[in-house]
């Protein structure tokens, strides 16, 4: 048997392990929502995303020790992680949680599956990538605006200092993080994978202990076991772990291919949250988050290839 025909058998017998992979990692980033709603009750944002970066950050680091890696010792190199800490963790896990305090974590999961909009929209913005632009991706991010319009629902502009509202922005703001952090990020491509999810979680985590304990004087806090708990799944399993996945992920299934797990976690998020919670969902909401499913499979599934010239008879 050729090399390449060895490689492709590999590479079939090896995709339903990568396709098993995804479908956990959009399980694991769906129940996050839930972890999330079970510890806000008593423990409050800065706090919780504290805990949870810096526990994820010395999971990283002794992996990546374990590993045989070492992280960055040049200051440029830290101070790009910095970026990435804050796009990739800090801010938009801040903005989950306050969100949460205020609206349903199945809403949430829905509302925060629009990166991949966010990511067109900058590619149509700043011509970075406008070749890739198609119609069916223009239309995606059309009916993904219209499906958080109608999420967000007609009073939210009567009532847009209500908390409500401004929650639900709060977690479309948490997705534009999500969307500016795989930007910035490509300037690591040349460093191991653990290393800059190492590197970037230990400077999330010297952005918000200090807030938290400005801010939350966690000390002062007495959360009951579940919540701790929650906190816990969220830094270990859906962080750490859920890393470890993700950036394999993008060696073997390619970004567009990861991508897709963003209207998979929605839907494991809305179920959870139905189902664990007790969640219930308006007619409003259940057309809305309908329209920015179908928003970010039209932007995220490929277009069948057409072949001009030379084609086979």
């Amino acid at each position: 048997m050729s090399t390449q025909a060895s490689h492709a058998t590999q590479a079939r017998t090896g995709l339903p392990l990568e396709i098993a992979l995804l479908l956990l990692l959009s399980l694991i980033w769906g129940g996050s929502f839930t972890l999330i709603k079970v510890a806000i009750v008593t423990i409050p944002p800065f706090t919780m995303v504290a805990a949870r970066v810096t526990i994820a950050a010395v999971v990283l680091a002794l992996v990546a020790m374990a590993q045989g890696h070492a992280l960055p010792r040049q200051k440029q190199m830290w101070g790009a992680l910095f970026v990435q800490g804050l796009l990739q963790s800090a801010l938009p896990f801040t903005l989950i949680c306050w969100g949460e305090m205020h609206i349903g974590s199945g809403l949430a999961g829905v509302l925060n599956a629009t990166p991949p909009m966010f990511v067109l929209a900058i590619a149509m913005m700043t011509g970075h990538g406008r070749q890739t632009i198609s119609a069916q991706k223009i239309a995606g991010v059309g009916l993904g605006l219209a499906g958080v319009a109608v999420t967000i629902g007609t009073d939210a502009l009567s009532g847009i200092g209500e908390a409500g509202p401004l929650a639900q922005l709060a977690v479309l703001g948490a997705s534009l993080s999500y969307a500016l952090a795989p930007i910035w990020g490509q300037r690591f491509s040349g460093t191991p994978a653990i290393v800059t999810a190492a590197g970037a979680m230990t400077c999330a985590a010297t952005l918000m202990l200090p807030a938290a304990i400005v801010v939350d004087r966690p000390w002062t806090l007495a959360p009951p076991p579940h919540a701790i708990a929650a906190v816990l799944g969220l830094a270990i399993v859906c962080t750490a772990v859920a890393m470890t996945i993700y950036f394999r992920l993008i060696r073997t299934l390619g970004p567009l291919g990861t991508t897709s797990g963003s209207y998979l976690r929605a839907g494991f998020a809305v179920a959870l949250g139905t189902v664990w919670l007790g969640e219930g969902l308006t007619s409003s909401s259940l057309v809305g988050m309908t329209l920015i499913v179908a928003g970010v499979m039209a932007v995220t599934l490929p277009l069948p290839e057409r072949r001009v010239g030379n084609q086979p008879g």
